[in-house]
């Protein structure tokens, strides 16, 4: 088997890691584990966020301001949604559009998830494995002070105003792996969980059955980067539910939500006084720049990390 490295990924953040990572090596020894939890039917549509995000990062297509869609899109079907009376709330760009109907037309015919992500990816011309963390359907519900709600209608319709007390990821444990997934963190030279919201986007993919215990046989070769950075996340809610759940803002916080299979935690400069925090819960810390302002700053980290596994060629 070709040596490989897996990477557990949400959105935004963890797009633009591995945007790096795939510079500093070889793109076809990255393997993918996305998040599929926050996925949703919209206007009838199967709508896989997170993937997304990776595959158009990954093919050079993603809009550089937001992060997620296609760069130069536009949205005159979204504006004649509405015009027809349409909750036309969640943004699906006129180009977007065409990723959404191949993926409901193809599941519709009896393709999994996993299929349907590679042929988009290749069709892309992604050199890289993108992998969901599961073919069976596992979704986000938010629980609020006022109620639970679905995950997109708290993140994107009500962006992310309420206040969390807890979340639960309905259809997990009676989910399995996407093939391959646990083969590859088995037989991974290296496992990095990006610097994704440790609930939302990484929470998922560990509430699948069998993946948390395959990361703890391999916990020397796990690496996570921090999402905060100086008590503030550089990308979505993440401090913020945090904060509203009781748990301090920090980067030694996250570092002890994954104590039990990451042996190396990365966090910012900024940080660098809580290292002896993430020490003391059996980690090896490792200080680096994480802010990932241009390319730059993406293939730095991505090196440091890499450097750090010991998978640099």
């Amino acid at each position: 088997m070709k040596r490989r490295v897996v990477a557990l990924a949400g959105g935004v953040g963890a797009a633009r890691f591995l945007d790096g990572l795939t510079r500093v090596i070889a793109p076809e020894r990255v393997f993918i584990i996305g998040n599929t939890a926050d996925d949703a039917e919209i206007h009838g549509l199967h709508i896989s966020p997170d993937l997304d995000t990776v595959t158009y990062t990954l093919a050079g297509l993603a809009n550089p301001k937001h992060g997620w869609g296609i760069r130069g899109d536009s949205f005159r079907c979204l504006e004649a949604l509405r015009r027809l009376g349409a909750d036309a709330w969640f943004q699906l760009g006129d180009v977007d559009l065409a990723t959404h109907l191949y993926r409901t037309q193809r599941m519709a015919s009896g393709a999994t998830l996993s299929e349907v992500t590679r042929e988009i990816a290749r069709a892309l011309a992604v050199r890289s494995t993108l992998v969901p963390m599961s073919n069976e359907r596992v979704r986000t519900r938010i629980c609020t002070a006022s109620g639970e709600l679905e995950f997109q209608t708290y993140f994107v319709k009500r962006r992310a105003r309420d206040r969390v007390t807890g979340m639960r990821f309905e259809g997990a444990s009676e989910a399995t792996p996407a093939p391959g997934v646990l083969d590859a963190i088995e037989n991974a030279e290296a496992i990095i969980l990006c610097p994704s919201n440790p609930f939302i986007s990484i929470g998922p993919i560990l509430a699948i059955p069998g993946i948390r215990d395959a990361l703890q046989r391999r916990r020397e070769n796990v690496a996570a980067i921090s999402p905060i950075v100086g008590g503030q996340a550089l990308k979505g809610p993440a401090a913020k539910m945090m904060k509203s759940m009781g748990m301090r803002a920090s980067a030694a916080e996250v570092a002890r939500l994954y104590q039990d299979f990451a042996g190396v935690f990365i966090l910012d400069e900024v940080d660098r006084k809580q290292a002896a925090q993430v020490e003391a819960l059996g980690m090896r810390p490792v200080v680096t720049n994480t802010i990932m302002r241009g390319l730059r700053e993406r293939k730095a980290l991505a090196r440091a990390v890499a450097r750090e596994l010991g998978i640099l060629l």
